[in-house]
């Protein structure tokens, strides 16, 4: 590696160490550590979701389906987009107040328990949350190892190694402020490297005009947003969209906005970010594809075309802190997919079924080491070096959005949901994802996060028929939404 991109790189990751230092020493209790206190405003919350959502998928996954298959790649950002500001739109004013109503809950799963008056549903949702985000984080590792691998010419398991260390140490350190602040940073590190690449590569070939019709000259299907897609394709990849109203870290976020009044203003920023970032993601893929004709470049693994482009385009000092970009979009997601698991952990299952009357700073200390625990779980997961980043990606993902989708629209919009209900629901989602996975072929080559959807809400609205809800909760749930 160049000297002046390892320089830079190395600045990019000793400044996230940095950060987890300094919250390291103003972490005060299992609140802070949890969920900030519920102090952020609503830039850092917003950027701050939309980094720890796109994780190495979008410097890594979704560039390499552009690659692979041309704009028809593009069908999974038009559903992810939709469905991220339906989320925004829908879901995080009135998550935000209700769990702050409910005795100041601080995790999903006791924002559940609070929302039902059932502790089962605390355990329920804590494993269905472990399960899923030791997947999740195994993707990130799988993200960082390659891009060690490819910048530093490591061996995988190495470059393996190397990645998990540094992600580890600053959510070890400073927990949800150390989270928020370092995926604030990385959030804008990633959309500026992915407006700068796409753009070199254009004036390296001469124009946008050129561009296209280079492309065109390679194959003019890349150009068919149907090629190779059928409508269960297309539909599949849309479906990616539900997934949001599920995923346990991204919902945290505007849990922990400062104000419900200012989470308009976060989902202005937050669907900016996204979409510039998204358009940049897909041309990163799409002119790689002109890039590498052109130049006769040898692209063994489609998922690495943008840290191609950065190390063969730009100037060593911008191609490090572009390579750490992808570092940040990896780091951004599995931090807090580790202290969302680790807070379940310590929050859900620690203090409330084994030591109730434990301190903020055993909360505290067992929160970090849980931390490390779920880490060196994924870490083993993830040493198969032929695992791809999306195929990781879309399991946990999927996992996640019919478990939880389903359950956290009806309990915020619907007062009919009864605690076995939203059970039932939970599990039909999770078990749904888990078999529809192992089947092939017709109807089962639709991506499972819809069915999943589709029959967990079936079975929240029936068993909650069949097993009405409590009059108390009920007024519960009226007395808040009133407020909201």
């Amino acid at each position: 590696m160049n000297t002046a991109t390892l320089i830079s790189f190395s600045i990019y990751i000793l400044g996230m160490l940095a950060i987890g230092f300094y919250f390291y020493y103003r972490t005060k209790n299992i609140s802070d550590y949890v969920l900030g206190g519920r102090g952020l405003n609503p830039v850092v919350a917003a950027l701050s979701a939309g980094a720890s959502d796109m994780s190495g998928w979008l410097l890594l996954g979704l560039p390499g389906l552009m690659y692979t298959t041309g704009i028809s790649g593009s069908w999974i950002a038009i559903g992810l987009t939709i469905g991220a500001f339906l989320n925004w739109h829908y879901i995080a004013r009135p998550l935000r107040i209700f769990t702050e109503k409910l005795d100041d809950s601080i995790t999903i799963p006791g924002f559940l328990a609070n929302r039902f008056k059932d502790g089962k549903l605390r355990i329920v949702s804590a494993v269905v949350i472990l399960v899923f985000y030791t997947l999740y984080a195994s993707s990130g590792l799988v993200g960082g190892a390659k891009l060690f691998e490819a910048t530093f010419n490591l061996d995988y398991q190495a470059a393996l190694i190397v990645g998990a260390v540094v992600i580890v140490s600053y959510t070890f350190l400073g927990g949800y402020n150390a989270v928020s602040w370092t995926d604030f940073f990385q959030g804008t590190l990633m959309m500026l490297a992915l407006l700068v690449v796409p753009i070199v590569v254009i004036h390296d070939i001469g124009s946008l005009s050129k561009t296209v019709h280079t492309i065109r000259m390679i194959d003019v299907d890349y150009l068919n947003i149907w090629t190779g897609t059928t409508i269960i394709g297309a539909i599949s990849l849309m479906a990616w969209g539900l997934g949001y109203f599920g995923q346990p870290h991204i919902l945290v976020r505007f849990m922990s906005i400062n104000k419900p009044e200012n989470v308009r203003s976060a989902k202005r920023v937050g669907m900016s970010w996204m979409i510039i970032s998204i358009i940049g993601s897909l041309m990163v893929g799409f002119f790689g594809i002109a890039y590498v004709a052109a130049h006769n470049v040898n692209l063994e693994d489609s998922e690495k075309i943008f840290i191609t482009l950065s190390d063969l385009l730009l100037n060593p000092w911008i191609a490090g802190f572009v390579l750490a970009a992808i570092l940040a979009a990896i780091m951004s997601t599995i931090d807090s997919q580790l202290l969302v698991s680790s807070s379940c952990l310590t929050r859900d299952i620690y203090e409330k079924a084994i030591k109730q009357n434990a301190t903020d700073k055993e909360l505290v200390w067992i929160g970090r080491v849980t931390v490390f625990v779920i880490a060196l779980i994924a870490y083993f997961i993830s040493r198969d070096q032929n695992s791809t980043v999306l195929s990781l990606v879309a399991y946990a993902w999927a996992g996640f959005g019919a478990a939880f989708g389903p359950l956290i629209i009806l309990s915020l919009y619907n007062k009919n949901i009864s605690s076995t209900g939203a059970i039932v629901g939970m599990v039909t989602g999770a078990s749904t994802v888990l078999i529809w996975k192992q089947l092939e072929g017709g109807l089962f080559d639709l991506y499972e996060l819809l069915p999943g959807f589709v029959f967990a809400f079936i079975a929240i609205v029936v068993f909650s028929k069949i097993f009405p809800v409590k009059k108390n909760i009920k007024e519960m749930y009226e007395n808040i939404r009133s407020t909201n």
